[in-house]
């Protein structure tokens, strides 16, 4: 029994004509009688009542038409269902972030992603850049919005927000009532700044900075996250570099200040296992990249 013989039968049973079927099928009439003769003998049943010049529908026909189309309209469906995953339309989507993210370009893709594709299931998971890295290697996420650069080779990266890094300053610091603050101002100043684990594009050009005018940061306290770089600025422990966009977070104990003359950059990427062949992937690297904003 094959789906052809299915069609055949509707064909058939629509038209109660075989010449007219037949045209319709695109096929000869002599070969669409053999092969609902073929039909019937296999189904074990009569289906059609004929003679030279009448077709009608048996009883057993009449009931066998509904679920003949119905087999048709699941196996359509069946195959729409599979050409749409393919195209990522339908399926599993695993999205790792950096904290930084959540107040940045994530909420905007998610967002978009999620419009334009709402049968793709996301799940959602905050994780350190070097976290990330493990997680895509090790197939636990399918893309990651992380702090480049990333050093592996089973993994592309795409810079999507090319933003600035800022001084957090506990509001009664001397320098956060100056105007501009300049580089020599900072001169043995502690600062407080995401580990180079973490965020090693971001430590290295600061440590560059500083040590382009001659002299070496008083680094006191290394963290995880900018968050965290956040806390213990407002604790008093010293000033630190995060990301323009921290300032989101509302903390009224910290200011936030440009280095006059010297911006710091803080790049967001998104990265993906080379061998992922997740549609749903391919589709979020695609629009990612058309809705990415520079500052």
């Amino acid at each position: 029994m094959e789906l052809r013989h299915f069609l055949y039968f509707i064909a058939v049973a629509e038209e109660l004509h075989f010449g007219r079927a037949a045209a319709r099928l695109q096929m000869t009439q002599p070969p669409l009688s053999k092969q609902i003769q073929q039909f019937e003998e296999e189904i074990g049943v009569p289906l059609f009542k004929r003679n030279k010049r009448h077709v009608e529908l048996t009883t057993a026909g009449q009931l066998f038409l509904p679920e003949a189309r119905q087999i048709i309209a699941q196996v359509n469906q069946a195959v729409d269902t599979a050409q749409r995953a393919d195209r990522g339309e339908f399926g599993r989507l695993v999205i790792g972030f950096v904290g930084s993210a959540t107040y940045d370009i994530l909420p905007q893709i998610i967002r978009e992603y999620r419009r334009k594709f709402p049968h793709v299931s996301i799940r959602l998971h905050e994780l350190s850049t070097p976290d990330q890295v493990n997680a895509l290697i090790g197939e636990r996420i399918d893309v990651g919005l992380l702090h480049p650069p990333v050093s592996s080779s089973f993994i592309d990266s795409i810079p999507i927000k090319r933003g600035f890094a800022a001084l957090s300053l506990p509001k009664n610091h001397p320098l956060a009532k100056k105007e501009h603050i300049y580089i020599e101002d900072l001169q043995d100043i502690p600062f407080i700044l995401v580990s180079r684990d973490i965020w090693p594009g971001l430590y290295d050009e600061f440590l560059s900075l500083f040590q382009s005018v001659g002299f070496t940061p008083r680094i006191v306290q290394e963290a995880t996250e900018y968050q965290m770089v956040v806390g213990l600025v407002s604790a008093g422990i010293g000033i630190g570099v995060v990301p323009a966009t921290a300032e989101k977070l509302f903390n009224l104990e910290v200011v936030y200040r440009q280095i006059d003359n010297y911006p710091l950059t803080a790049i967001l990427s998104l990265a993906y296992l080379k061998k992922n062949t997740n549609p749903a992937l391919k589709q979020f690297v695609s629009l990612t990249k058309r809705i990415r904003i520079d500052e």
